[in-house]
């Protein structure tokens, strides 16, 4: 399976090149005269190559398939202002993407594309009815040059991937356009760290190198090693995720002795900024400024002669420096999620070591790669040729995206709302629960939602022509697009209460994970306590009855948990399983039955979880 060759860009670059930074100018309008030179700055005189060139390196990451504008709170960047306070930017969209990377390339011969993983998956109905070649082929038409794998790409096995890097049309559904064969994906999708469990090797090509008069810069893209704990155990099949660090270096010494020295790694893994706002200095020297998670650890782990990170999968913004293990800064850059973003960093190459200047001092006038994120916003021109690919496929899809599942009075927020208990996830658990209480579906008593498989938000104003507080099946798919099947399983009380305190404890300490429950179960999280502790046990109740350890509960969840996924190793116990309808089909079943035009559904109360902060 390997990866298509890359196409020769370079004649489109010159053409088609981008934006540079204040810092930039700042560097140029430093050097002594005479030693600008308008192909990039160094000491060149008359017609000698100059001794540094600039290369442009535009990235993005997490984009999901979100072609169109992501709606209501999931389609906002957050920007701090000159008098500290914040406020939300509308961004994102392809078409806008689209516009921000080539308006930015302009006056840069040297310029490079790179993604962090996540292009597709989880993506609105748009690119998911078509198993995401719409986003494949909006990514060919903005020129990306490369992207890691991430967890998502995963979720139709590695066959499908292959064919999204190959081409060919869907081994069950065919080809979705008369006459169409899916081309595949012009740019290489890199998975150094994922092998085929058979024979070894990397499944896709694990780097790639980035060539242009004599200019070359070298891109290993790796997933985050856990990606078979985020991911259903159909989608990982036959393959072995490894360690981030050890094989970045390993193929970092391959680049090397082939005698490429510039080296970019793509990783889809990441931290979270001490801000979530796009413009927040991430290295600022205050109290609890910076940034933690697991980017941290991997990025003081990866060899110096790595120059630059881009990396994703936690949906943050933000340009640090992190230290390489010999001391030097290092840029480690994240560009929110969904296009709503992208970073420009500036690479100087140096032709004689072939290798990006990175000086040990920071100051602004002496810092490289220089990088800033910058926002997609929609108050540019769109790009016709992405205007014309979303109506194209939307013709195909409105048959399907635009019936009418329910009614609801006002925003119901799953993925915009930083509460542990989202007013949507309430929703989606109470749809679980009614769906599969029916002794004959399973006997359901209580249902759990992990919150990372609510995607958006349910959007009061209307997204096309169906009017204000209409959930059409588009919108619904959006929601919850992995089409998961429903499990119900016995649990004894005792697992139960093990599943509650796995939501704060070992691999979820750090970045609790809280599960989404039906109503009747209440509990007090106290989160001033650590570890399994914060759940206060004595407070568990289930329609007002204390949990008994001993008994046996019927309990509905999506395939992913009751395969325990996202660290829920105890609701992976379950015995006595019984399959039910898509997690989607009963969503739309419980909006059909409770909600009319006339007596449209009210948010829920989110009173569920006590929290103690």
């Amino acid at each position: 399976m390997s990866a298509t060759p890359q196409k020769n860009r370079a004649s489109r670059r010159v053409l088609a090149a981008a934006a540079g930074l204040a810092t930039v100018g700042a560097l140029v309008a430093a050097m002594p005269a005479g030693a600008q030179d308008r192909h990039g700055h160094g000491h060149g005189h008359g017609h000698h190559k100059p001794r540094t060139v600039d290369v442009q390196l535009l990235s993005f990451n997490d984009l999901h398939g979100n072609l169109e504008p992501p709606a209501g709170s999931a389609g906002t960047v957050t920007e701090t202002q000159a008098d500290g306070t914040t406020k939300a930017i509308p961004a994102g969209g392809v078409e806008y993407l689209a516009s921000s990377l080539r308006t930015a390339r302009k006056g840069h011969p040297y310029s490079i594309t790179a993604a962090g993983g996540d292009m597709v998956g989880a993506s609105p109905l748009l690119s998911g009815l078509f198993h995401d070649e719409p986003t494949i082929e909006a990514l060919n038409k903005i020129d990306l040059d490369v992207t890691s794998v991430g967890n998502h790409e995963f979720d139709e096995g590695a066959t499908e991937l292959a064919r999204l890097q190959n081409g060919g049309c869907h081994p069950v559904e065919g080809c979705y356009e008369k006459g169409k064969k899916f081309k595949g994906a012009d740019f290489p999708y890199l998975a150094a760290n994922v092998t085929s469990e058979k024979s070894g090797k990397p499944i896709l090509k694990p780097y790639t190198v980035w060539k242009k008069n004599g200019v070359k810069v070298g891109f290993i893209g790796v997933t985050l090693e856990g990606t078979p704990n985020i991911v259903t155990a159909n989608g990982v099949k036959g393959l072995k995720f490894h360690d981030e660090i050890e094989t970045i270096n390993k193929y970092a010494k391959e680049l090397d002795r082939q005698g490429v020295k510039s080296i970019v790694a793509l990783i889809h893994e990441g931290g979270a900024p001490a801000s979530t706002s796009y413009n927040y200095d991430c290295d600022s020297s205050g109290a609890g400024d910076g940034i933690s998670g697991p980017i941290t650890d991997i990025a003081k782990g990866i060899t110096p002669k790595v120059d630059a990170l881009v990396t994703g999968h936690t949906h943050q913004a933000y340009v640090c420096t992190i230290p390489d293990p010999a001391g030097n800064p290092r840029m480690v850059t994240s560009a929110s999620s969904f296009g709503k973003l992208y970073t420009d960093t500036t690479l100087t190459y140096d032709r004689r070591t072939k290798d990006i200047v990175r000086t040990s001092v920071k100051s602004s006038s002496s810092s490289n790669p220089t990088s800033a994120n910058h926002v997609v916003s929609r108050d540019q021109p769109k790009a016709n040729d992405m205007t014309a690919l979303i109506a194209r496929w939307n013709t195909l899809a409105a048959p399907i995206s635009n019936k009418p599942q329910g009614y609801i009075t006002a925003d119901i927020n799953g993925r915009g709302s930083t509460a542990p208990e989202k007013p949507l996830g309430d929703l989606i658990a109470d749809a679980q629960l009614e769906g599969l209480a029916p002794a004959d579906k399973g006997g359901a008593v209580v249902a759990f939602m992990n919150p990372g498989g609510i995607r958006a938000d349910l959007v009061h104003k209307a997204s096309g022509a169906e009017g204000d507080g209409v959930v059409t099946y588009g919108e619904s798919f959006t929601v919850q697009p992995f089409t998961n099947m429903m499990n119900v399983v016995d649990l004894t009380g005792a697992q139960l209460v093990t599943a509650l305190q796995q939501q704060v404890s070992g691999s979820n300490e750090a970045s609790p994970k809280i599960l989404q429950v039906s109503k009747g179960l209440t509990y007090t999280l106290d989160m001033t306590k650590t570890g399994a502790a914060r759940v206060v046990t004595d407070t568990i109740k289930l329609n007002g009855e204390a949990i008994d350890p001993a008994k046996t509960y019927r309990v509905a969840m999506n395939e992913f948990l009751a395969g325990g996924g996202d660290g829920f190793a105890a609701l992976g116990e379950g015995t006595n399983k019984l399959v039910g309808p898509s997690d989607l089909d009963v969503f739309n079943a419980y909006l059909a039955a409770h909600s009319t035009a006339a007596a449209p559904l009210a948010p829920p109360a989110a009173d569920r979880i006590t929290v103690i902060q």
